[in-house]
Protein backbone atom coordinates (compact mmCIF):
# COMPACT_ATOMS: atom_id res chain seq x y z
CA UNK A 1 0.00 0.00 0.00
CA UNK A 2 0.97 3.57 -0.18
CA UNK A 3 2.26 4.37 2.97
CA UNK A 4 1.88 8.02 2.02
CA UNK A 5 -1.81 7.52 1.64
CA UNK A 6 -2.23 5.52 4.89
CA UNK A 7 -0.73 8.87 6.63
CA UNK A 8 -2.74 11.24 4.35
CA UNK A 9 -5.22 12.80 7.68
CA UNK A 10 -8.46 12.06 5.56
CA UNK A 11 -9.72 10.08 1.92
CA UNK A 12 -12.08 11.53 -0.05
CA UNK A 13 -13.53 9.11 -2.51
CA UNK A 14 -16.47 9.79 -4.82
CA UNK A 15 -18.43 6.57 -6.29
CA UNK A 16 -20.28 6.09 -9.35
CA UNK A 17 -22.73 2.99 -9.76
CA UNK A 18 -24.77 2.18 -12.87
CA UNK A 19 -24.54 -1.73 -12.97
CA UNK A 20 -28.28 -1.99 -13.63
CA UNK A 21 -31.18 0.01 -12.86
CA UNK A 22 -30.06 2.20 -10.20
CA UNK A 23 -27.97 5.51 -11.16
CA UNK A 24 -25.92 6.03 -7.58
CA UNK A 25 -23.24 8.54 -6.28
CA UNK A 26 -21.80 8.23 -2.92
CA UNK A 27 -18.91 10.23 -0.89
CA UNK A 28 -17.01 8.30 1.46
CA UNK A 29 -14.09 9.07 3.87
CA UNK A 30 -11.22 6.89 4.53
CA UNK A 31 -13.15 3.72 3.23
CA UNK A 32 -15.29 3.36 6.29
CA UNK A 33 -17.75 6.53 6.55
CA UNK A 34 -20.42 6.96 4.62
CA UNK A 35 -20.93 11.06 3.89
CA UNK A 36 -23.63 10.76 1.58
CA UNK A 37 -25.20 7.93 -0.69
CA UNK A 38 -27.89 8.72 -3.53
CA UNK A 39 -30.05 6.48 -5.43
CA UNK A 40 -32.36 7.53 -8.63
CA UNK A 41 -33.77 4.54 -8.82
CA UNK A 42 -35.59 3.17 -11.78
CA UNK A 43 -37.74 0.14 -10.38
CA UNK A 44 -41.17 1.96 -10.42
CA UNK A 45 -40.50 2.79 -14.54
CA UNK A 46 -39.45 -1.37 -14.86
CA UNK A 47 -42.34 -2.86 -12.85
CA UNK A 48 -44.81 -2.38 -16.31
CA UNK A 49 -42.19 -4.27 -17.94
CA UNK A 50 -42.06 -7.33 -15.40
CA UNK A 51 -38.06 -6.32 -15.20
CA UNK A 52 -35.11 -3.98 -16.10
CA UNK A 53 -35.65 -3.26 -20.07
CA UNK A 54 -31.42 -2.69 -20.36
CA UNK A 55 -32.03 -0.21 -23.37
CA UNK A 56 -34.25 2.28 -21.44
CA UNK A 57 -31.93 1.86 -17.92
CA UNK A 58 -29.27 3.54 -20.12
CA UNK A 59 -31.38 6.11 -21.29
CA UNK A 60 -32.84 6.82 -17.54
CA UNK A 61 -29.09 6.41 -16.70
CA UNK A 62 -27.94 9.19 -18.92
CA UNK A 63 -30.92 12.04 -17.69
CA UNK A 64 -29.99 10.94 -13.91
CA UNK A 65 -26.09 10.73 -13.23
CA UNK A 66 -24.95 14.14 -13.45
CA UNK A 67 -27.86 15.58 -11.13
CA UNK A 68 -27.06 12.51 -8.55
CA UNK A 69 -23.63 13.49 -8.50
CA UNK A 70 -23.70 16.74 -7.75
CA UNK A 71 -26.50 15.75 -4.82
CA UNK A 72 -24.29 13.43 -3.15
CA UNK A 73 -20.88 16.33 -3.64
CA UNK A 74 -23.98 18.95 -1.71
CA UNK A 75 -25.22 16.78 0.69
CA UNK A 76 -20.95 15.89 1.50
CA UNK A 77 -20.20 19.62 1.75
CA UNK A 78 -17.43 19.04 -0.92
CA UNK A 79 -16.27 19.43 -4.14
CA UNK A 80 -13.99 17.81 -7.00
CA UNK A 81 -11.41 19.60 -5.48
CA UNK A 82 -11.56 17.65 -2.22
CA UNK A 83 -12.04 14.34 -4.09
CA UNK A 84 -8.60 12.77 -3.98
CA UNK A 85 -10.25 9.34 -6.51
CA UNK A 86 -12.88 8.70 -8.21
CA UNK A 87 -14.27 5.15 -8.40
CA UNK A 88 -16.73 3.98 -10.65
CA UNK A 89 -18.16 0.51 -11.70
CA UNK A 90 -16.78 -1.27 -14.41
CA UNK A 91 -18.58 -4.42 -14.81
CA UNK A 92 -19.72 -6.89 -14.25
CA UNK A 93 -23.53 -5.57 -15.53
CA UNK A 94 -25.58 -4.54 -18.08
CA UNK A 95 -23.21 -3.07 -20.72
CA UNK A 96 -24.74 0.36 -22.03
CA UNK A 97 -25.67 1.25 -18.33
CA UNK A 98 -21.89 0.77 -17.08
CA UNK A 99 -20.83 2.59 -20.15
CA UNK A 100 -23.06 5.45 -18.97
CA UNK A 101 -21.46 5.70 -15.66
CA UNK A 102 -18.07 5.17 -16.77
CA UNK A 103 -17.87 7.89 -19.22
CA UNK A 104 -19.08 10.33 -16.71
CA UNK A 105 -16.43 8.86 -14.58
CA UNK A 106 -13.90 9.38 -17.49
CA UNK A 107 -14.97 12.84 -18.79
CA UNK A 108 -14.56 14.29 -14.78
CA UNK A 109 -11.51 12.78 -14.42
CA UNK A 110 -10.48 14.21 -17.57
CA UNK A 111 -11.66 17.55 -16.87
CA UNK A 112 -10.31 17.50 -13.34
CA UNK A 113 -7.33 15.24 -12.64
CA UNK A 114 -8.41 13.12 -10.33
CA UNK A 115 -7.28 9.84 -10.43
CA UNK A 116 -9.69 7.06 -11.64
CA UNK A 117 -10.27 3.82 -10.06
CA UNK A 118 -12.35 1.08 -12.09
CA UNK A 119 -14.35 -0.98 -9.58
CA UNK A 120 -15.56 -4.24 -9.73
CA UNK A 121 -19.12 -4.42 -9.05
CA UNK A 122 -18.90 -7.80 -6.80
CA UNK A 123 -15.76 -6.30 -4.86
CA UNK A 124 -18.39 -3.17 -4.02
CA UNK A 125 -21.20 -5.48 -2.39
CA UNK A 126 -18.48 -6.81 0.07
CA UNK A 127 -17.15 -3.98 0.93
CA UNK A 128 -21.06 -2.66 1.54
CA UNK A 129 -20.01 -4.56 5.22
CA UNK A 130 -16.79 -2.34 5.58
CA UNK A 131 -19.25 0.43 6.13
CA UNK A 132 -21.48 -1.30 8.29
CA UNK A 133 -18.95 -2.92 10.77
CA UNK A 134 -15.71 -0.13 11.09
CA UNK A 135 -14.07 -3.21 12.78
CA UNK A 136 -14.17 -5.49 10.23
CA UNK A 137 -11.31 -6.85 8.60
CA UNK A 138 -10.21 -9.70 6.41
CA UNK A 139 -9.61 -13.15 6.67
CA UNK A 140 -13.62 -14.20 6.10
CA UNK A 141 -16.00 -15.88 4.62
CA UNK A 142 -18.42 -14.33 2.33
CA UNK A 143 -21.69 -15.57 0.78
CA UNK A 144 -22.63 -13.12 -1.77
CA UNK A 145 -26.05 -13.86 -3.28
CA UNK A 146 -27.93 -11.36 -6.24
CA UNK A 147 -29.99 -12.01 -9.32
CA UNK A 148 -27.01 -12.50 -11.31
CA UNK A 149 -24.60 -13.99 -8.89
CA UNK A 150 -24.46 -16.39 -5.78
CA UNK A 151 -21.25 -17.04 -4.43
CA UNK A 152 -19.29 -18.49 -1.60
CA UNK A 153 -16.08 -16.44 -1.06
CA UNK A 154 -12.89 -16.65 0.76
CA UNK A 155 -11.45 -13.25 1.39
CA UNK A 156 -8.30 -13.32 2.48
CA UNK A 157 -7.09 -9.80 1.92
CA UNK A 158 -9.08 -7.00 0.86
CA UNK A 159 -8.76 -8.14 -2.58
CA UNK A 160 -7.07 -11.31 -2.43
CA UNK A 161 -10.07 -13.85 -2.83
CA UNK A 162 -10.80 -16.70 -3.50
CA UNK A 163 -14.12 -18.37 -4.58
CA UNK A 164 -14.87 -21.57 -2.79
CA UNK A 165 -18.60 -22.38 -4.49
CA UNK A 166 -20.63 -20.84 -7.08
CA UNK A 167 -23.90 -21.60 -8.71
CA UNK A 168 -23.95 -23.60 -11.96
CA UNK A 169 -27.09 -22.22 -13.43
CA UNK A 170 -29.25 -19.69 -12.03
CA UNK A 171 -28.59 -17.18 -9.35
CA UNK A 172 -30.52 -17.16 -5.59
CA UNK A 173 -31.78 -13.84 -6.63
CA UNK A 174 -32.70 -14.94 -10.23
CA UNK A 175 -35.05 -17.62 -9.19
CA UNK A 176 -36.74 -16.24 -6.56
CA UNK A 177 -37.95 -13.41 -9.39
CA UNK A 178 -38.90 -15.80 -11.65
CA UNK A 179 -41.70 -17.00 -9.14
CA UNK A 180 -42.93 -13.77 -7.97
CA UNK A 181 -43.77 -13.23 -11.59
CA UNK A 182 -44.98 -16.21 -12.07
CA UNK A 183 -47.13 -15.77 -8.38
CA UNK A 184 -48.62 -12.46 -9.24
CA UNK A 185 -46.01 -10.48 -7.20
CA UNK A 186 -44.32 -8.46 -10.07
CA UNK A 187 -41.19 -6.85 -10.01
CA UNK A 188 -38.88 -6.23 -8.04
CA UNK A 189 -39.33 -9.89 -6.90
CA UNK A 190 -36.84 -9.95 -3.93
CA UNK A 191 -38.72 -7.40 -1.13
CA UNK A 192 -42.43 -8.63 -2.33
CA UNK A 193 -41.24 -12.43 -1.75
CA UNK A 194 -40.50 -11.67 1.53
CA UNK A 195 -43.26 -9.57 2.63
CA UNK A 196 -45.48 -11.52 1.23
CA UNK A 197 -44.04 -14.51 3.00
CA UNK A 198 -44.16 -13.43 7.03
CA UNK A 199 -45.57 -15.77 9.06
CA UNK A 200 -46.00 -18.15 6.48
CA UNK A 201 -45.65 -22.11 6.99
CA UNK A 202 -41.83 -22.36 5.27
CA UNK A 203 -42.45 -26.11 5.24
CA UNK A 204 -46.32 -26.48 3.62
CA UNK A 205 -44.45 -26.88 -0.11
CA UNK A 206 -41.39 -28.86 -0.66
CA UNK A 207 -39.30 -28.43 -3.86
CA UNK A 208 -36.59 -30.59 -5.21
CA UNK A 209 -33.03 -30.48 -4.15
CA UNK A 210 -29.68 -30.94 -6.40
CA UNK A 211 -27.25 -32.89 -5.19
CA UNK A 212 -23.80 -31.97 -6.00
CA UNK A 213 -21.86 -34.23 -3.55
CA UNK A 214 -19.22 -32.61 -1.74
CA UNK A 215 -18.54 -29.20 -3.83
CA UNK A 216 -19.79 -25.90 -2.19
CA UNK A 217 -21.33 -25.12 -5.84
CA UNK A 218 -25.39 -24.17 -5.84
CA UNK A 219 -27.87 -25.37 -8.50
CA UNK A 220 -31.38 -23.43 -8.44
CA UNK A 221 -32.67 -24.31 -11.92
CA UNK A 222 -34.18 -27.31 -10.51
CA UNK A 223 -35.63 -26.01 -7.25
CA UNK A 224 -37.02 -23.56 -9.88
CA UNK A 225 -38.37 -25.87 -11.95
CA UNK A 226 -39.81 -28.05 -9.03
CA UNK A 227 -41.80 -24.66 -7.97
CA UNK A 228 -43.28 -23.56 -11.69
CA UNK A 229 -44.47 -27.40 -11.96
CA UNK A 230 -46.02 -26.77 -8.50
CA UNK A 231 -48.07 -24.05 -9.40
CA UNK A 232 -48.82 -25.25 -12.81
CA UNK A 233 -50.52 -28.42 -11.13
CA UNK A 234 -52.02 -25.89 -8.45
CA UNK A 235 -53.54 -23.78 -11.28
CA UNK A 236 -54.62 -26.19 -13.29
CA UNK A 237 -56.53 -28.08 -10.46
CA UNK A 238 -58.13 -25.83 -8.77
CA UNK A 239 -55.81 -27.05 -5.85
CA UNK A 240 -56.06 -24.69 -2.49
CA UNK A 241 -53.04 -22.32 -2.39
CA UNK A 242 -51.74 -20.02 -0.11
CA UNK A 243 -49.52 -17.48 -1.60
CA UNK A 244 -48.06 -16.27 1.84
CA UNK A 245 -47.08 -20.56 2.45
CA UNK A 246 -45.59 -20.62 -0.87
CA UNK A 247 -43.64 -17.97 -0.59
CA UNK A 248 -42.43 -18.79 2.63
CA UNK A 249 -41.42 -22.12 1.63
CA UNK A 250 -39.59 -21.39 -1.74
CA UNK A 251 -37.42 -18.90 0.30
CA UNK A 252 -36.69 -20.75 3.16
CA UNK A 253 -35.71 -23.91 0.85
CA UNK A 254 -33.67 -21.23 -0.76
CA UNK A 255 -32.15 -20.35 2.62
CA UNK A 256 -31.52 -23.85 3.48
CA UNK A 257 -29.45 -24.62 0.44
CA UNK A 258 -27.21 -21.29 0.87
CA UNK A 259 -26.50 -21.66 4.50
CA UNK A 260 -25.42 -25.51 4.27
CA UNK A 261 -22.52 -25.18 2.27
CA UNK A 262 -21.74 -21.56 3.79
CA UNK A 263 -21.52 -23.74 7.17
CA UNK A 264 -19.62 -26.07 5.43
CA UNK A 265 -17.12 -23.62 3.73
CA UNK A 266 -16.58 -22.44 7.81
CA UNK A 267 -15.73 -26.19 8.80
CA UNK A 268 -13.44 -26.50 5.50
CA UNK A 269 -11.22 -23.11 5.81
CA UNK A 270 -11.59 -22.56 9.94
CA UNK A 271 -12.36 -19.02 8.94
CA UNK A 272 -14.99 -18.36 11.70
CA UNK A 273 -15.98 -15.00 10.57
CA UNK A 274 -19.20 -14.79 7.74
CA UNK A 275 -20.50 -11.59 6.16
CA UNK A 276 -23.28 -11.94 3.59
CA UNK A 277 -23.45 -9.60 0.54
CA UNK A 278 -25.74 -8.56 -2.34
CA UNK A 279 -29.04 -7.61 -3.02
CA UNK A 280 -30.19 -10.96 -1.26
CA UNK A 281 -28.55 -10.35 1.63
CA UNK A 282 -31.60 -8.49 2.97
CA UNK A 283 -33.96 -10.99 2.72
CA UNK A 284 -34.98 -11.98 5.96
CA UNK A 285 -35.63 -15.62 5.53
CA UNK A 286 -31.99 -15.90 4.77
CA UNK A 287 -30.96 -13.97 7.92
CA UNK A 288 -33.15 -15.77 10.38
CA UNK A 289 -31.75 -18.87 8.73
CA UNK A 290 -27.73 -18.22 9.35
CA UNK A 291 -28.53 -16.22 12.26
CA UNK A 292 -29.69 -19.99 13.55
CA UNK A 293 -26.33 -21.22 11.90
CA UNK A 294 -24.18 -19.21 13.37
CA UNK A 295 -25.14 -19.55 17.08
CA UNK A 296 -25.62 -23.57 16.94
CA UNK A 297 -21.90 -23.81 14.44
CA UNK A 298 -19.82 -21.22 16.92
CA UNK A 299 -19.40 -18.62 14.04
CA UNK A 300 -19.46 -14.73 13.81
CA UNK A 301 -21.81 -13.36 11.05
CA UNK A 302 -22.35 -10.16 9.90
CA UNK A 303 -24.26 -8.30 6.85
CA UNK A 304 -24.91 -4.64 5.71
CA UNK A 305 -27.28 -2.06 6.50
CA UNK A 306 -30.88 -2.58 4.69
CA UNK A 307 -29.91 0.23 2.52
CA UNK A 308 -26.61 -0.83 1.49
CA UNK A 309 -27.69 -4.65 0.38
CA UNK A 310 -28.63 -3.25 -3.07
CA UNK A 311 -26.74 -1.69 -5.37
CA UNK A 312 -25.62 1.71 -4.20
CA UNK A 313 -22.20 3.92 -4.99
CA UNK A 314 -21.33 4.02 -1.10
CA UNK A 315 -20.18 0.19 -1.65
CA UNK A 316 -18.08 1.12 -4.97
CA UNK A 317 -16.79 4.25 -2.98
CA UNK A 318 -15.87 1.84 -0.38
CA UNK A 319 -13.76 -1.15 -2.47
CA UNK A 320 -12.16 2.03 -4.36
CA UNK A 321 -11.15 3.42 -1.31
CA UNK A 322 -9.07 0.03 -1.06
CA UNK A 323 -7.96 -0.08 -4.67
CA UNK A 324 -7.00 3.85 -4.69
CA UNK A 325 -4.37 3.21 -1.69
CA UNK A 326 -3.12 0.27 -2.57
CA UNK A 327 -1.87 1.63 -6.41
CA UNK A 328 -4.49 1.13 -8.44
CA UNK A 329 -4.84 3.61 -10.90
CA UNK A 330 -6.93 3.30 -14.40
CA UNK A 331 -6.22 5.05 -17.39
CA UNK A 332 -9.12 7.10 -19.02
CA UNK A 333 -9.47 4.41 -22.14
CA UNK A 334 -10.58 2.06 -19.97
CA UNK A 335 -13.98 0.10 -21.03
CA UNK A 336 -16.87 -1.84 -19.68
CA UNK A 337 -16.87 -5.46 -19.06
CA UNK A 338 -19.98 -6.87 -18.62
CA UNK A 339 -18.94 -10.56 -17.83
CA UNK A 340 -16.07 -9.23 -15.38
CA UNK A 341 -15.32 -11.84 -12.48
CA UNK A 342 -14.36 -12.04 -8.88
Amino acid sequence: MDNALIDKKDIYILGIESSCDETACAVVKNGRELLSNVIATQADFHEKYGGVVPELASRMHVDAVYPTIKEALDIANLGFEDIDALAVTYGPGLVGALLVGLSAAKGICEVTGIPLVGTNHMHGHIAANYLTHKDLEPPFICLSVSGGHSEIVLVKDYFDMEILGATRDDAAGEAIDKIARVIGLGYPGGPKMDRAGQNGDTTKYQFSKTHLGDSLDFSFSGIKTSALNQLNKIFMTNEEFSLRDFAASFQQHIANELVTNTVKAVKMTNVNKVVLAGGVSANSFLRATIDNAAFLEGFEVSYPDLKLCTDNAAMIASAGYYEYISGTRHELNLNAVPSLSL
